[in-house]
Protein backbone atom coordinates (compact mmCIF):
# COMPACT_ATOMS: atom_id res chain seq x y z
CA UNK A 1 0.00 0.00 0.00
CA UNK A 2 1.22 3.51 -0.79
CA UNK A 3 0.89 6.24 1.48
CA UNK A 4 0.10 9.78 1.09
CA UNK A 5 0.97 11.79 4.21
CA UNK A 6 -0.50 15.10 3.61
CA UNK A 7 -1.08 18.19 6.12
CA UNK A 8 -3.04 21.13 6.73
CA UNK A 9 -4.27 23.69 9.11
CA UNK A 10 -0.28 24.44 9.95
CA UNK A 11 0.68 20.74 10.64
CA UNK A 12 3.26 19.56 8.61
CA UNK A 13 4.25 15.84 8.49
CA UNK A 14 7.38 14.58 9.27
CA UNK A 15 9.02 11.04 7.93
CA UNK A 16 8.43 9.72 11.41
CA UNK A 17 4.86 10.78 11.05
CA UNK A 18 4.49 9.04 7.36
CA UNK A 19 6.55 5.86 8.88
CA UNK A 20 3.77 5.27 12.01
CA UNK A 21 1.11 5.64 9.45
CA UNK A 22 2.86 3.07 6.86
CA UNK A 23 3.23 1.16 9.99
CA UNK A 24 -0.35 1.42 11.36
CA UNK A 25 -2.14 0.47 7.57
CA UNK A 26 0.35 -2.50 7.40
CA UNK A 27 -2.57 -4.04 9.22
CA UNK A 28 -4.88 -3.75 6.37
CA UNK A 29 -2.29 -6.02 4.46
CA UNK A 30 -4.17 -9.69 4.94
CA UNK A 31 -7.51 -8.09 4.97
CA UNK A 32 -7.31 -6.27 1.42
CA UNK A 33 -7.10 -8.16 -1.86
CA UNK A 34 -5.79 -5.20 -3.68
CA UNK A 35 -3.56 -4.05 -0.40
CA UNK A 36 -0.70 -3.63 -2.82
CA UNK A 37 -2.46 -1.13 -5.65
CA UNK A 38 -4.38 1.00 -3.44
CA UNK A 39 -3.65 4.27 -1.99
CA UNK A 40 -4.31 5.45 1.50
CA UNK A 41 -4.62 9.30 1.91
CA UNK A 42 -4.06 10.04 5.06
CA UNK A 43 -4.96 14.01 6.20
CA UNK A 44 -3.90 15.34 9.15
CA UNK A 45 -4.56 18.50 10.45
CA UNK A 46 -4.11 20.29 13.81
CA UNK A 47 -6.42 22.35 16.30
CA UNK A 48 -5.96 24.74 18.91
CA UNK A 49 -7.12 21.51 21.52
CA UNK A 50 -6.88 18.64 19.11
CA UNK A 51 -5.84 17.19 16.02
CA UNK A 52 -7.28 15.53 13.66
CA UNK A 53 -6.34 12.70 11.11
CA UNK A 54 -8.95 11.57 7.99
CA UNK A 55 -8.12 8.73 6.09
CA UNK A 56 -9.48 7.60 2.77
CA UNK A 57 -8.46 4.17 1.19
CA UNK A 58 -10.34 3.34 -2.56
CA UNK A 59 -10.28 -0.12 -2.58
CA UNK A 60 -11.44 -1.87 -5.18
CA UNK A 61 -14.61 -3.49 -3.34
CA UNK A 62 -14.80 -1.28 -1.18
CA UNK A 63 -13.81 3.08 -0.42
CA UNK A 64 -12.44 2.92 3.67
CA UNK A 65 -12.69 6.24 5.21
CA UNK A 66 -12.17 7.36 8.64
CA UNK A 67 -12.04 10.21 10.72
CA UNK A 68 -10.71 10.55 14.00
CA UNK A 69 -10.08 13.55 16.36
CA UNK A 70 -7.77 13.10 19.41
CA UNK A 71 -5.17 14.76 22.01
CA UNK A 72 -2.01 13.53 19.96
CA UNK A 73 -1.98 12.99 16.22
CA UNK A 74 -0.30 9.46 16.77
CA UNK A 75 -4.04 8.63 18.68
CA UNK A 76 -5.87 10.39 16.26
CA UNK A 77 -3.92 7.96 13.48
CA UNK A 78 -4.51 4.66 15.63
CA UNK A 79 -8.16 5.61 16.01
CA UNK A 80 -8.44 5.99 12.43
CA UNK A 81 -6.78 3.09 11.16
CA UNK A 82 -9.11 0.94 14.03
CA UNK A 83 -11.62 2.15 12.41
CA UNK A 84 -10.74 1.37 8.86
CA UNK A 85 -10.14 -2.66 10.71
CA UNK A 86 -13.62 -2.69 11.75
CA UNK A 87 -15.48 -1.42 8.78
CA UNK A 88 -13.35 -4.36 6.66
CA UNK A 89 -14.47 -6.92 8.89
CA UNK A 90 -18.26 -5.99 8.82
CA UNK A 91 -17.95 -5.68 4.99
CA UNK A 92 -15.73 -9.02 5.12
CA UNK A 93 -18.66 -10.33 7.46
CA UNK A 94 -21.70 -9.31 5.35
CA UNK A 95 -20.32 -10.30 2.25
CA UNK A 96 -19.70 -13.75 3.86
CA UNK A 97 -22.87 -14.26 5.93
CA UNK A 98 -25.36 -12.11 3.31
CA UNK A 99 -24.23 -13.33 -0.26
CA UNK A 100 -22.77 -16.34 0.78
CA UNK A 101 -19.53 -15.05 -0.88
CA UNK A 102 -15.88 -15.21 0.55
CA UNK A 103 -15.01 -11.36 1.87
CA UNK A 104 -13.07 -8.74 -0.32
CA UNK A 105 -10.03 -10.51 0.62
CA UNK A 106 -10.54 -13.19 -1.58
CA UNK A 107 -12.99 -11.83 -4.14
CA UNK A 108 -10.71 -10.82 -6.70
CA UNK A 109 -12.44 -10.36 -10.17
CA UNK A 110 -15.77 -12.22 -9.13
CA UNK A 111 -19.02 -10.29 -9.51
CA UNK A 112 -21.05 -9.14 -6.28
CA UNK A 113 -24.86 -9.95 -6.40
CA UNK A 114 -26.86 -6.93 -5.69
CA UNK A 115 -28.83 -6.24 -2.87
CA UNK A 116 -32.35 -6.81 -2.10
CA UNK A 117 -34.44 -3.53 -1.40
CA UNK A 118 -36.62 -4.90 1.64
CA UNK A 119 -38.45 -1.90 2.48
CA UNK A 120 -40.25 1.17 1.17
CA UNK A 121 -40.84 4.54 2.56
CA UNK A 122 -43.31 7.06 0.57
CA UNK A 123 -43.21 10.53 1.76
CA UNK A 124 -45.20 13.37 1.07
CA UNK A 125 -42.93 16.53 0.84
CA UNK A 126 -44.30 19.51 2.84
CA UNK A 127 -42.12 22.81 1.93
CA UNK A 128 -40.14 23.56 4.82
CA UNK A 129 -36.69 26.16 6.35
CA UNK A 130 -33.47 24.37 6.88
CA UNK A 131 -34.77 25.53 10.12
CA UNK A 132 -37.83 23.50 10.15
CA UNK A 133 -36.44 20.70 8.73
CA UNK A 134 -33.82 19.86 11.55
CA UNK A 135 -36.68 20.30 14.39
CA UNK A 136 -38.49 17.69 12.38
CA UNK A 137 -35.46 15.31 12.13
CA UNK A 138 -34.50 15.96 15.84
CA UNK A 139 -38.20 15.11 16.66
CA UNK A 140 -37.82 12.20 15.10
CA UNK A 141 -34.81 11.10 16.54
CA UNK A 142 -33.06 10.71 12.86
CA UNK A 143 -29.72 11.80 11.93
CA UNK A 144 -30.79 12.30 8.26
CA UNK A 145 -34.29 14.08 6.70
CA UNK A 146 -35.80 14.33 3.55
CA UNK A 147 -37.72 17.59 3.23
CA UNK A 148 -38.99 20.48 -0.04
CA UNK A 149 -37.50 23.41 0.44
CA UNK A 150 -39.55 26.36 1.06
CA UNK A 151 -37.45 28.58 -1.57
CA UNK A 152 -36.20 26.93 -4.09
CA UNK A 153 -38.85 24.47 -4.41
CA UNK A 154 -35.96 21.45 -4.90
CA UNK A 155 -35.93 18.24 -2.38
CA UNK A 156 -33.00 18.55 -0.27
CA UNK A 157 -31.64 16.14 2.54
CA UNK A 158 -30.25 17.30 5.74
CA UNK A 159 -27.78 15.54 8.06
CA UNK A 160 -26.29 15.45 11.49
CA UNK A 161 -22.48 15.06 10.97
CA UNK A 162 -20.10 13.36 12.99
CA UNK A 163 -18.43 17.15 14.80
CA UNK A 164 -22.32 17.60 15.42
CA UNK A 165 -23.08 20.12 12.75
CA UNK A 166 -25.85 19.83 10.20
CA UNK A 167 -25.34 19.67 6.50
CA UNK A 168 -27.41 19.84 3.77
CA UNK A 169 -27.51 18.03 0.37
CA UNK A 170 -29.31 19.77 -2.19
CA UNK A 171 -30.63 18.17 -5.60
CA UNK A 172 -30.77 19.36 -9.39
CA UNK A 173 -32.38 17.88 -12.08
CA UNK A 174 -30.92 17.14 -15.00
Amino acid sequence: MKVELVGKNGFNPSVSNKEYAEKKLAKLEGMLSDYDNVTARVVCKVYKTYHKVEVTIPSKNIILRAEVMDDSIYAAMDGAIDKLQKQVRRYNDKVKDKLGKKGIRSMGDQTEEPQKVTREKHLDLEPMTREEAIDQMEALGHDFFVYLDKETRKTNVIYLRADGDYAVIETEAK
